[in-house]
């Protein structure tokens, strides 16, 4: 066995265990990369349902997705990631709530044309045939 005090054989384990927990606490201490992605992925939502004429159908939604990414955008400005990255997320999913609306609505609307135009159909057979007999 060695001679050597245990504190000198320890010393660079602790200076190496010290330089590893200065390196995580720099790291938690950088403030977080700015939400691109997910400001993105709000942007394109938004255009996905402004191109499916979705303000014809569920505007409110829509209009609540332009202002969480307008919020989401001024907290980048602020340097407020982790707000910014909510808020752009909430954009987001306004924004695919109000697409999946405007479909819905539009499939009712044919929907209910179908049924009316059924109805007609079954009106016109029980007249024609009530005439023929």
């Amino acid at each position: 066995m060695s001679k050597t005090p245990i504190s000198t054989r320890l010393g660079p384990l602790r200076l190496l265990g010290a330089c590893a927990g200065l390196l995580l606490l720099s790291a938690c201490a950088s403030p977080p990369a700015a939400p691109d992605v997910a400001l993105q992925a709000a942007e394109s939502a938004i255009s996905r349902a402004e191109q499916a004429r979705v303000a014809d159908y569920a505007s409110p939604e829509l209009g609540v997705a332009r202002d969480k990414l307008t919020a989401a955008n001024a907290a980048v400005l602020r340097e407020e990631m982790i707000l910014a990255h909510r808020l752009a997320e909430q954009a987001r999913v306004e924004a695919e709530l109000a697409l999946a609306r405007s479909q819905a609505t539009k499939a009712k609307v044919v929907n209910d044309e179908m049924v009316k135009s059924t109805e007609s159909l079954k009106q016109e057979m029980q007249r024609n045939t009530g005439a023929q007999q």
